[in-house]
């Protein structure tokens, strides 16, 4: 195994191997540990996207959820799940599955476009800021998670993130947007174990069986986030996972996780010493 590899498996707490009921369990019990552990926190608060990631942290938080209700009687423990479409969302029949799957105490829609263009529109009006398709989809992102903390701020609530091992180790999120979060549930998990812990939770296939895509770009609409980041997950988690790559994959991959490197840290003071080695 690569020096660097090793090193990245470790930051990111991965395992080769994991007993998908048994996981679900570690994971599930954890959430419920952070809310009874924080008193004044009532309620989840996450984004639904239909893909694999929010379907899988939407349902562990909702189980977290009927389980505290069940254990303690308090039916002011509520999980909230939120679609966020940019107008129309060209994968909608997937967000509704996810949401049919997840079952969530509480349901909303909020469309984030006219938030979104209204900044632009400002800044391009006053400004001078001319601003790429590129910028206008992390812009979407931080928008969406002004959104979910909007919410919860009404709701005593935390924010999960849907964050994993595959993602986390090439930076694959908008920082302060889908990046910024209260609890990250997934942490750990390499893709395809997400998909076992959903084959576990009797998801429908569709909701791990598409094809990742962030589609936050209108000039690259649905782009494969495998066509984005020059390497596939079947590559990034045997990766993770311990195994043997070829060396363009493992170069790939270890260059994204050290450009990216700023994204999992908290913002930088003049102490830190990770920018400059």
């Amino acid at each position: 195994m690569r020096k660097k590899q090793q090193e990245i498996i470790t930051n990111l707490e991965v395992v080769s191997t994991i007993e998908p009921k048994s996981e679900i369990r570690k994971r599930v019990s954890f959430l419920k540990s952070y809310l009874t552990t924080h008193p004044f926190l009532k309620s989840f608060v996450l984004g639904i996207s239909g893909g694999q990631d929010s379907s899988l942290a939407g349902k562990l938080a909702q189980l977290a959820i009927q389980e505290l209700r069940d254990e303690t009687g308090d039916q002011a423990y509520q999980f909230i799940a939120i679609r966020l479409p940019y107008g129309a969302q060209n994968d909608e029949e997937d967000a509704k599955k996810a949401v049919a799957f997840i079952k969530p105490d509480q349901s909303y829609v909020v469309n984030v476009k006219p938030a979104v263009d209204a900044l632009i529109s400002e800044l391009q009006a006053h400004s001078n800021i001319s601003i790429s398709d590129f910028n206008k989809g992390n812009i979407k992102a931080r928008q969406r998670m002004i959104t979910q903390y909007a919410v919860a701020g009404e709701n005593q609530g935390a924010v999960l993130g849907t964050d994993h091992a595959a993602e986390n180790v090439t930076g694959f999120f908008t920082k302060f947007g889908d990046g910024a979060a209260d609890i990250l549930p997934l942490f750990g998990l390499t893709k395809r174990q997400g998909k076992q812990l959903l084959v576990e939770l009797g998801a429908d296939p569709a909701l791990y069986q598409k094809v990742p895509t962030a589609d936050l770009e209108e000039n690259r609409p649905m782009l494969a986030d495998e066509d984005a980041l020059g390497v596939t997950y079947q590559a990034i988690d045997d990766y993770l996972e311990g195994k043997d790559v070829i060396n363009k994959d493992a170069e790939i991959i270890e260059n994204w996780y050290s450009k990216t490197e700023h994204k999992r840290h908290l913002p930088i003071t003049p102490f830190d010493r990770f920018w400059n080695k």
